[in-house]
């Protein structure tokens, strides 16, 4: 691929969230501060966080969030939804690093052509680099991870259209055994249910979370198809949770719900955010 610039420069900063470094690095301190998670039992496998701009979903996102702050790890996973169509079961990040007003976030792409060489070995779909895309979702998810964390780490970006079990537990299977010798946390990015009232979307992400609880990546993919809950990132959540299993997380607990009505008042159409942990 020809004129890729190394940095991915951010193209939601002043719109999903603050440019300004100071007033983005208060904001999110403010989220952290205040959430006041139930406590998780064991060590953080893995976390599920929103991912709408943070004045509607950032408290939330706090939530998940505050259950790593002060932590170190070598590499974090971020799975996410592709929201504008491409063709590509399964894409990743064709830049270096990606930037925020927070500072730049390093790919490792020792660890990403690793992935890639066992996809490729194993027979399935492998990783389709994309350059600079417009994804929010997995962006959105970093300068949390920046404020929250206590050391620098390196990214490994994943973003996921594919939607049949068989190919995202292969998928996960082959990212566990990349991963189990490293201090790693893993991230799925997901909102819930999108423009329902807000009686509707509680009790659609309900539904859904309570998939999350169960610790059921077959359940989440499950409630999305037959519509009994929604998650715009349930394979990327499925992924993540199948991930998880293999590395021997035995829980998930819930954390925060909240509707895009905290925030707007508008409790007509709205949309669902929820956090959760996932620990061993």
């Amino acid at each position: 691929m020809k004129n890729i610039p190394a940095v991915r420069p951010s193209p939601i900063a002043g719109s999903w969230y603050p440019r300004d470094e100071k007033t983005l690095r208060t904001q999110i301190e403010g989220y952290l501060q205040a959430a006041l998670p139930p406590e998780v039992p064991g060590s953080i496998a893995g976390l599920i966080a929103p991912h709408a701009g943070y004045l509607y979903s950032g408290p939330t996102a706090g939530y998940s969030y505050h259950c790593v702050k002060g932590q170190t790890y070598d590499l974090v996973v971020v799975a996410s939804p592709l929201h504008d169509y491409l063709p590509y079961p399964f894409m990743t990040s064709a830049h270096a690093s990606y930037a925020t007003p927070l500072g730049e976030v390093p790919i490792d792409h020792e660890v990403l052509e690793e992935f890639n060489h066992k996809l490729s070995e194993a027979g399935g779909p492998t990783l389709t680099p994309i350059a600079n895309d417009r994804e929010h979702s997995l962006e959105i998810q970093l300068p949390f991870l920046q404020c929250a964390l206590a050391a620098p780490f390196h990214l490994l970006p994943l973003m996921i259209r594919a939607e049949e079990p068989a190919a995202l537990r292969a998928f996960a299977e082959i990212l566990a055994l990349l991963i189990d010798k490293k201090r790693t946390l893993l991230v799925a990015s997901t909102d819930l249910s999108h423009f329902y009232t807000e009686e509707q979307a509680n009790q659609l992400d309900e539904h859904m979370l309570a998939q999350f609880a169960a610790f059921s990546p077959e359940g989440v993919l499950q409630a999305e198809k037959e519509h009994t809950g929604f998650a715009c990132g349930a394979s990327a959540v499925a992924a993540v949770l199948w991930t998880a299993k293999a590395i021997g997380a035995k829980k998930v607990t819930l954390l925060h719900h909240s509707t895009s009505a905290a925030a707007t008042y508008d409790t007509s159409e709205v949309v669902g955010y929820g956090a959760a942990a996932i620990s061993y």
